[in-house]
């Protein structure tokens, strides 16, 4: 009987999709009869900038098996409790994007029900004062989550990392490395396919050798080596509803002890990022060509720099959309080859890991089933249309009126399926999650409140309290947030103290 089984797995490319991939792969699979090669090349650089995540990776880390003491300190990685938002509803204004819970739901009903009908009083306290990092985010603090406090928001803690883009990816090579995937060094000048079925056979290198797979995994980046150059898979342009198409990236000197989370400066035409690591801040401007020049955003970024410029500043053009197939054939797409969606919720390394997830999901032999190809691409496409409405919503949720820009992304046609949502939040108050989607109500909620998008009612089953109930509950869970602050630990201190015992 013919042994259908994939034997030899190969990854064009490496910096985060790709190391990202062999480690996991190299963990997951448990069989040393598949053989794992990554084939990248020192010529071929990385952007290399500050790279922030969401509490997920937190899982894959843990599949890993890493140390976090070691991880932090080897790549100069600091926490991350939120994103700060500044001048995205109007200008001067700012919010917190929190990972934590806002209160605690009651009655079956989410909390945010239940502040909608409180905010009406005169003097109720804003949201931030029933989040606990949106409090922690205010004076730099940090704790672990206590999941032996069953009850407590200190069991319900999230967080995540920023770290060196660049040292990740090392990390990771370090990881696969040792679980005995081979990497190569060298070029990819061509691109072989089966003259029969149209399926990758081989990549030809620069150095003239030849490397055959069953599998191909493409991590080239923007221009997809394989997925594209070779399979001409075709792509889904979303610019029309994300029209940033273009950033410039530059890190700076730390202006003092790094701050625990990401902040997100919007500007006249995009925004700003800044993510602060043990060594230094990663900064980065995301902008639309159409309404600034390159030298003119260089500027506006240079000029919003908290400390002294580090290095040169790297520029970088893309679009926003997906590969009209992430899995085509014997080549699964991932990071940058698979799509773009711009880093302003930090969602990046998550596609990569949930399509990691995937991908063992549906782990193929050498007959490639399409059933199992076509479920593949119809949940990627789901995930990436679901975090590309949250996007879109901190663009089309503006006051602003200060640029042909912002008139732009606040008028905009948007997709049904994130007008629908929406317009049931704005008529009363009802968020909800879909699918298990990324983004939870907490998050919209955040959004929806951090940009002035109040709806008109809330929850009716929050009316068979009185008012007295509900203030005595309301301030129950204030004060209890308060109370539970006192866990934390200045962010500096704390990572200081756990990096001097890696």
């Amino acid at each position: 009987m013919r042994d259908e089984n994939i034997k030899e797995i190969v990854i064009v490319g490496g910096g985060t999709a790709g190391w990202m991939a062999a480690s996991a792969l190299s963990i997951l699979l448990k069989n040393p009869k598949i053989h794992i090669r990554l084939i990248e090349s020192e010529q071929i650089g990385t952007v290399g900038v500050g790279e922030a995540t969401i509490p997920h990776i937190r899982y894959f880390n843990q599949l890993l098996g890493l140390n976090e003491k070691d991880f932090l300190k080897k790549t100069n990685a600091t926490f991350k409790i939120g994103i700060e938002f500044v001048n995205w509803g109007q200008i001067g204004e700012s919010y917190f994007h929190s990972f934590s819970p806002y209160g605690v739901n009651m009655e079956g009903v989410h909390f945010h029900h239940f502040w909608l009908r409180h905010a009406m009083k005169e003097g109720a306290p804003p949201p931030d004062e029933y989040n606990l990092h949106c409090l922690a985010s205010k004076r730099s603090l940090f704790a672990h989550p206590k999941p032996e406090l069953r009850g407590s928001p200190l069991s319900t803690i999230e967080y995540a990392f920023q770290f060196d883009a660049g040292l990740y990816a090392k990390y990771m090579r370090g990881v696969a490395e040792s679980r005995g995937v081979t990497r190569i060094e060298g070029k990819v000048v061509d691109v072989n396919k089966r003259a029969e079925d149209g399926f990758i056979d081989s990549v030809s290198l620069e150095s003239g050798e030849t490397v055959s797979g069953d599998l191909f995994i493409d991590c080239s980046g923007f221009r997809g080596l394989l997925i594209e150059g070779a399979l001409e898979t075709g792509y889904d342009d979303w610019s029309h509803y994300l029209p940033c198409n273009r950033a410039v990236a530059q890190g700076c000197e730390l202006d003092g002890p790094p701050i625990p989370y990401t902040r997100a400066t919007a500007h006249k035409a995009g925004w700003q990022w800044r993510i602060p690591l043990q060594n230094r801040l990663g900064n980065g401007h995301v902008y639309c060509s159409d309404h600034i020049s390159d030298d003119e955003a260089y500027a506006q970024l240079k000029s919003g720099l908290d400390g002294a410029p580090m290095g040169d500043p790297k520029f970088l053009r893309f679009r926003t959309g997906i590969r009209k197939k992430a899995w085509n054939k014997n080549v699964i797409a991932l990071g940058l080859s698979a799509g773009f969606l711009e880093p302003l919720e930090s969602t990046s390394i998550h596609l990569i890991q949930t399509a990691i997830a995937r991908l063992m999901t549906n782990f193929p032999d050498k007959r490639f089933n399409q059933s199992d190809i076509d479920f593949y691409n119809r949940k990627t496409l789901q995930e990436f249309e679901q975090v590309r409405d949250f996007l879109i919503l901190h663009y089309c949720a503006t006051q602003r009126t200060d640029s042909p820009f912002w008139n732009y992304v606040r008028t905009m046609d948007l997709p049904a399926t994130l007008q629908e949502r929406i317009d049931i939040y704005m008529e009363n108050g009802r968020l909800y999650r879909e699918n298990n989607e990324l983004f939870s109500e907490n998050s919209w909620f955040a959004v929806f409140e951090g940009q002035n998008l109040r709806p008109k009612r809330y929850h009716p089953v929050i009316d068979s309290l009185s008012d007295e109930m509900l203030d005595r509950r309301m301030n129950d869970v204030r004060v209890a947030m308060h109370k539970c602050l006192e866990a934390y630990e200045d962010h500096q201190t704390y990572l200081h103290k756990l990096c001097s015992t890696a």
